[in-house]
């Protein structure tokens, strides 16, 4: 969890206590006016499937909706330590809206999504703001006692304390010192119990073992698949790169064998093509070996890893690293490339002139955070290059979390088990 604690007694610092607070306000001011415009667009387009008008909306509204599902996700891992596993079913690239309409609605997921907004409307904007809420309301109590009582001839009430005069001024002042005592203890406590209403409700309520072997029978295929197109790939580069220079080299050191006694001068220009074709089919392998399993990952781990990836890029790119020890060499694996696929879209389709990354490890979870400042649309699907981070990550029980609203910040949250 990222809320801070004073030494090892458990006891909420002042600054934590500020920040849940402003952190459930903006959840309070977010959540009511986006559960609301969320739920009134799926009505509307699921009444209107009917008619046809649905068939091509749906899709979208649904897409929005598990978009905004999958921003509280984030904040929920990030801000409460709280993790809401997105389990929605795959669909097919080339699927028609028809196609797509219809198998969104037949995803348990989606109605997940449908039932949770008008619980994050009421429920949830009330757990939101209740931290903020206990944390501010004690000022008007001391408000009162230092003179505002004055404004109100006819009294006021303050919590359950009428406010007719200074006495029961002062009283509002000591009810408010009560309630400032109680959101030392249970400010940072109700933003939780805010996340955890929202994993209730928005979290899978299939049987745990069915919903596994589901999820590794997908993973399972999918890995299957990478692998296969892995192999097609170092096949075909090792075929029209490395191997065709390797086989001219031959041929030259043919010709050579054949010219050293005739033309030593010609012999001595193709030693020197054979040379170069050598080192040119060197380096292809180097990179080949450097994209099945980089040498700095092997030798250096995920953050010097990640750091070199970094230094190649065109644009300016930050990297935070917070890993004590390494994690298994496939997870380690795993992650790198799921960081440079991310690398990679930011760069090119982002417009971002400025990357962060974030690598830390906490709770048993690797996680990796790559934050642009581009112009954001970024969605998991069909051509966008994250599709395939998340069968990656898939593989090794990982999820993966996108925010990206149109206008940037995109960031994209990446969490894989490690021991």
């Amino acid at each position: 969890m990222t809320m801070d604690t004073k030494n090892g007694s458990g006891r909420t610092t002042g600054r934590g206590i500020g920040l849940a607070a402003v952190r459930g306000l903006a959840l309070a001011l977010v959540s009511l006016p986006g559960a609301v415009l969320c739920f009134c667009l799926s009505l509307v387009s699921i009444a209107l499937i009917p008619i046809g008008v649905g068939i091509v909306s749906t899709p979208y509204v649904l897409t929005g909706v598990r978009a905004f599902a999958n921003a509280r996700r984030v904040l929920a891992a990030e801000w409460g330590g709280v993790r809401i596993p997105p389990a929605y079913r795959p669909l097919p690239e080339d699927a028609n809206p028809w196609a797509r309409t219809f198998g969104m609605l037949r995803d348990p997921a989606t109605w997940r999504d449908l039932r949770w907004l008008p619980v994050d409307m009421t429920a949830g904007f009330v757990t939101a703001l209740l931290p903020a809420v206990l944390l501010l309301y004690p000022l008007e109590g001391f408000a009162l006692a230092i003179g505002l009582w004055r404004v109100f001839p006819d009294g006021y009430w303050y919590g359950f304390v009428p406010v007719t005069g200074q006495a029961s001024a002062f009283g509002a002042a000591a009810l408010g010192l009560v309630l400032l005592f109680l959101a030392h203890f249970l400010t940072p406590r109700l933003l939780g119990v805010h996340f955890r209403l929202t994993r209730a409700v928005l979290g899978s309520n299939q049987g745990e073992l069915a919903e596994r072997v589901r999820v590794l029978t997908e993973t399972r295929r999918d890995a299957v698949d990478t692998s296969a197109a892995e192999l097609r790939r170092i096949e075909r580069d090792l075929h029209d790169g490395a191997q065709a220079r390797l086989v001219a080299v031959g041929m030259d050191l043919g010709t050579i064998e054949a010219l050293l006694d005739k033309d030593p001068a010609r012999a001595k220009e193709l030693i020197a093509q054979a040379r170069k074709s050598s080192v040119e089919a060197l380096t292809e392998l180097r990179e080949l070996v450097r994209g099945i399993h980089p040498p700095v990952l092997a030798e250096r781990g995920l953050g010097d890893a990640v750091r070199a990836l970094a230094l190649r890029l065109p644009v300016a790119t930050e990297v935070s690293v917070d890993l004590p020890g390494r994690a298994e060499a496939p997870v380690e694996s795993a992650a790198y490339f799921a960081v440079s696929e991310v690398l990679t879209n930011a760069v090119k389709h982002s417009g971002a002139d400025q990357i962060w990354v974030d690598l830390h490890r906490a709770d048993g979870m690797l996680r990796a955070t790559v934050t642009d400042n581009g112009q954001g649309g970024a969605v998991i699907g069909a051509g966008s290059g994250l599709a395939g981070v998340e069968r990656r990550l898939g593989t090794f029980d990982g999820v993966l979390a996108v925010s990206s609203p149109a206008g940037g910040p995109t960031m994209v949250t990446m969490e894989i088990p490690c021991a």
